[in-house]
């Protein structure tokens, strides 16, 4: 069953409240409370679906939520073939535009696997 849409009015908010706390340079999953960061996090892994639908890559923010986005083959069972995972706060960075696709990949603060594990283009989504 799919999951129920996240109200722009909500998701905003809590962007707005990790964007507040990380202004400075802080580290959003140290600063937010876990719902907050949660919904945050969802909020901006749904733009991310609404903007690149598809099934083709998936997106991991673990324990919080994970997308299936990007047009192109799509995957059914097991592990996809094209994935990108990397934390919360790094996720928030990477959606809010505080951190370059490029830079959170050299940095090591994301890992993909695929040939199609690529954001750069897609991203900020807010």
């Amino acid at each position: 069953m799919a999951r129920a849409r996240i109200g722009d009015d909500i998701g905003q908010a809590a962007l707005a409240t990790v964007r507040a706390v990380t202004a400075d340079g802080g580290d959003a999953a140290a600063s937010v409370d876990r719902s907050t960061l949660a919904l945050a996090v969802r909020y901006s892994l749904q733009l991310l679906a609404e903007r690149a639908p598809g099934g083709t890559l998936e997106v991991r923010v673990p324990p919080f939520a994970a997308v299936q986005c990007v047009e192109g083959p799509k995957h059914t069972r097991g592990t996809p073939p094209n994935v990108i995972e990397t934390d919360a706060s790094t996720w928030l960075a990477l959606a809010t535009g505080r951190l370059s696709w490029a830079d959170a990949r050299a940095s090591g603060r994301v890992h993909a696997s695929g040939q199609r594990a690529e954001l750069d283009g897609l991203l900020p989504v807010v």
